[in-house]
């Protein structure tokens, strides 16, 4: 996805987030975040744009404390959300190409780390703004979702702070059918190392769980819409969501442990 891409699909999770948010009202339990009410999402996704319009606009090139969550709630607490919400997208849109600031996982470029990262912050806590409706959820167009599985599995879960973990090795193998991308993630002891098949490769008889495309062990497979996946993989949506084969243990060693943590 290019930046430009990034920002306005960025632009329209947050107004479907404030949507969903303000349809459900402040005190409306979120089922994919146990423990949360609307409120607690709407404060928690509006610190991070705020941070991360910090970050960019004053580029920062070393960590930054967030600014905390408001005491705020009801209409005064949607009109922050909605306010820093655009503050963000605003700061994206001007930043310059070779923008200079502090990230936390690879990327082309800062500029494309934030942008990246806030739509699919947003997009996830999206999600969960319309699961504490009860109804059917936009969908994520395939491109987005694939790109969102790829920040997850060879982003998030390459950095130390990965729970997912096993003493015993195994590997993980995820396929989207609708865009022919395939990740073999190799679980361990150490944080999870995912490396993402080029298209068209791995797809002919090699692709049988218990052998991957070069021949090595593959213990489990998820596979499905790229969009059922990124949802399942970020625990919005369950196992059954996707197609599993194999060792069904491997996929609640991830389900169980891939909450991601600072």
């Amino acid at each position: 996805m290019e930046i430009t891409e990034y920002i306005a699909s960025l632009s329209e999770e947050g107004r479907l987030l404030a949507a969903a948010a303000e349809q459900a009202g402040p005190g409306a339990s979120v089922p994919t975040c146990p423990g949360w009410q609307i409120r607690h999402l709407l404060r928690h996704t509006g610190m991070v744009h705020r941070w991360a319009a910090e970050l960019t606009t004053e580029g920062h090139t070393t960590p930054q404390p967030d600014g905390g969550e408001p005491d705020l709630d009801g209409k005064e607490l949607l009109d922050w959300f909605r306010a820093g919400h655009r503050h963000l997208v605003r700061s994206l849109k001007a930043a310059p190409a070779d923008l200079e600031c502090w990230t936390f996982m690879p990327a082309p470029s800062p500029l494309a780390f934030w942008s990246r990262r806030q739509l699919h912050e947003t997009t996830v806590h999206r999600v969960d703004a319309e699961s504490a409706l009860g109804g059917p959820l936009t969908t994520v167009g395939a491109g987005r979702a694939t790109d969102g599985i790829d920040e997850l599995l060879t982003g998030f879960h390459a950095r130390p702070k990965s729970r997912v973990r096993s003493s015993t090795p195994r590997t993980l193998r995820v396929r989207a059918a609708d865009t022919d991308a395939v990740w073999t993630v190799r679980i361990s002891d150490e944080p999870p190392q995912a490396v993402r098949t080029p298209a068209g490769a791995g797809s002919g008889g090699g692709s049988a769980v218990g052998q991957g495309g070069g021949g090595d062990r593959v213990d489990c497979e998820l596979s499905g819409t790229a969009e059922g996946l990124y949802l399942t993989l970020w625990n919005r949506l369950p196992l059954a969501a996707v197609t599993l084969r194999g060792d069904r243990s491997v996929a609640r060693l991830w389900t169980d442990n891939s909450a991601v943590t600072w």
